[in-house]
């Protein structure tokens, strides 16, 4: 017999693949809201055209539902159409969860809804915990709005923020730098002394499975406790897979390439986010260090 049911929403993604197989890893069942038709009693079409809003009953039960939708933001360049695509591949489900959930009242589960670090912009003076405002921009006030469509959901529901940073994962920000790195290109971007907030895809998911477990509720962030600049990390790469790290990457020449905000949000950004709610409740990460966390991802 199952321990309980999960609802996952952004399933076949990275960090939704891998939620999805701790879950079963651990006995629960896991109902996917999938985009296509169905393939058996464990997934439920929604978001098409011929759908409809989605039915609360889907949720009722379960332990949690996981809202994990949104196109890349690592697709360039950001366009005004694609940007219309970033917004709308995230408030749209997050919304028709939300007025799910709202309908369920008292008997809602809990609502794990992913953000991003990117809440508080893309360059902060000193750490920034949960409790920080956000900052100014188009990522900004995405994650505001993103935020806002789930706590929709009801004064009362109960409601978990994942204010995400980029996963450590060959399939995740580490992707391009892996390749650049095998080809000698690797080095410092944009002087190399920014911090960028990372996680490991193993705390990604045990962070998520903590907040669920717990029924924790309220902003996270996801990120690892010990600050890394962009060196190195980039050094840490480079030593693991045995390359240099010599060939720097201007700022300018960054931003030129893939456009302003892109790179600030996501190359050039400097950020000390602290994981500081995950700690205080008691989580222990796997991967405390960029070091730990690129040696697992490159196993």
């Amino acid at each position: 017999m199952a321990k309980g049911t999960i609802v996952v929403a952004g399933a076949s993604g990275l960090i939704g693949s891998a939620l999805r197989r701790s879950f079963l890893e651990d006995d629960y069942r896991v109902i996917q809201l999938v985009r296509r038709q169905p393939h058996g009693p464990d997934e439920v079409a929604w978001l098409r055209a011929e759908d409809g809003p989605l039915d609360p009953e889907v949720l009722r039960g379960a332990l949690a539902v996981v809202g994990l939708n949104g196109a890349s933001i690592g697709k360039f360049p950001w366009t005004k159409a694609y940007r219309r695509v970033l917004r709308s591949s995230r408030l749209e489900p997050t919304q028709q969860l939300a007025d799910a959930i709202r309908a369920l009242g008292a008997d809602a589960p809990l609502f794990v809804s992913a953000s991003a670090v990117g809440y508080y912009g893309t360059t902060v003076p000193g750490p920034v915990d949960e409790q920080s405002l956000p900052g100014d921009g188009f990522l900004p006030e995405l994650c505001v709005d993103w935020e806002a469509a789930a706590r929709s959901s009801g004064k009362d529901a109960r409601v978990a923020l994942l204010r995400t940073s980029p996963v450590i994962h060959r399939d995740g920000v580490l992707k391009p730098l892996i390749l650049l790195t095998k080809l000698g290109l690797g080095g410092p971007i944009a002087g190399g002394k920014q911090v960028w907030p990372i996680i490991s895809l193993a705390d990604e998911v045990g962070a998520i499975r903590h907040i669920i477990d717990h029924q924790l509720t309220g902003p996270f962030n996801l990120v690892a406790p010990v600050p890394a600049s962009s060196n190195e990390l980039g050094r840490w790469l480079a030593k693991g897979l045995r390359r240099p790290y010599f060939a720097p990457a201007p700022g300018f020449a960054v931003k030129l390439v893939i456009g302003r905000e892109p790179a600030e949000a996501l190359l050039t950004c400097d950020v000390t986010a602290v994981p500081q709610r995950l700690l205080d409740s008691g989580y222990v990460f796997r991967h405390p260090t960029v070091r730990e966390a690129v040696a697992a991802a490159l196993r």
